[in-house]
């Protein structure tokens, strides 16, 4: 699947050179510096680091919600220069109204635009039968369990319909159990719609089994020192189990990884 989204299709998202300093006492201190990165349509671009990297940093330029010291972020092209509804983003914390029914959350993007009523309506039904959360629509958020809020959040961002989700360590307050869940959630609904995801984990098995492919950062400021591709998500969807966590190749690319980031910080001693 990789191969043929990365020959065939323009880059959706274009990083080139993206530094971020942020100013203090001391001066000026690069956050992320001289990142690259190009995103294809349908890619699962699993981002992970140690602490502190910068990879909430570059998810929230590729969001819009800051600019870069340097370099530039595009989408489709087009320079990123403020947030619109093109970059949906889901937090390890659901940004929602807990006062709201979940039917209300997952409108409330759709009737900010003045989407007509019935057509909102058919995608609420929608999105909620896709996160599994039909028979909550009437349910008030403050009454959900953490994963049901995240299922909510994820739905209120898919119903813009956004040419990429942002996803910034979601699932990371959740318990094992509601993780592994949350983990299956998403990787059938990237496969069913064909979603760009750009997912931020400091879990190295989180992004092996859920990424089609894994960018690895640097120890502050962060760089991109590892990005390659892999189908261990692929290979769960086709056995309906995760025992590929167990298989040699999987281990062997877990090894990889963590073996990256432990030179890399020993490096910076």
């Amino acid at each position: 699947m990789l191969e043929e989204q990365t020959e065939s299709g323009q880059q959706l998202i274009s990083v080139d050179q993206v530094t971020l300093d942020y100013g203090g006492k001391g001066g000026t201190s690069p956050a992320i510096k001289d990142v690259s990165l190009d995103i294809y349509p349908g890619e699962f671009v699993c981002v992970m680091g140690p602490s502190g990297c910068g990879k909430s940093t570059l998810l929230k330029i590729l969001a819009g919600f800051i600019k870069p010291t340097s370099g530039s972020a595009q989408l489709n092209g087009q320079l990123i220069d403020g947030i619109d509804s093109q970059r949906g983003v889901v937090f390890q914390n659901a940004t929602l109204y807990d006062w709201y029914s979940v039917r209300k959350n997952v409108a409330f993007g759709p009737n900010m635009k003045h989407v007509a009523k019935k057509i909102i309506d058919a995608d609420v039904k929608k999105y909620l039968a896709e996160v599994k959360l039909t028979g909550f629509a009437d349910k008030k958020v403050f009454e959900l369990s953490g994963g049901m809020k995240q299922r909510v959040a994820i739905a209120s961002a898919l119903i813009n319909k956004p040419e990429i989700l942002l996803m910034d360590e979601p699932f990371g307050a959740l318990d094992a159990l509601t993780k592994t869940q949350m983990q299956n959630l998403i990787r059938r609904i990237w496969f069913r719609s064909q979603n760009t995801i750009f997912f931020i984990t400091h879990d190295v098995d989180e992004a092996l089994l859920l990424g089609s492919r894994v960018v690895v950062m640097s120890k502050h400021p962060g760089r991109v020192i590892a990005d390659f591709p892999v189908n261990f998500t692929e290979t769960i969807l086709n056995s309906q189990t995760d025992s590929t966590r167990y298989s040699k190749s999987f281990l062997q690319r877990r090894k990889y990884i963590l073996n990256l980031i432990s030179q890399d910080e020993e490096a910076s001693f």
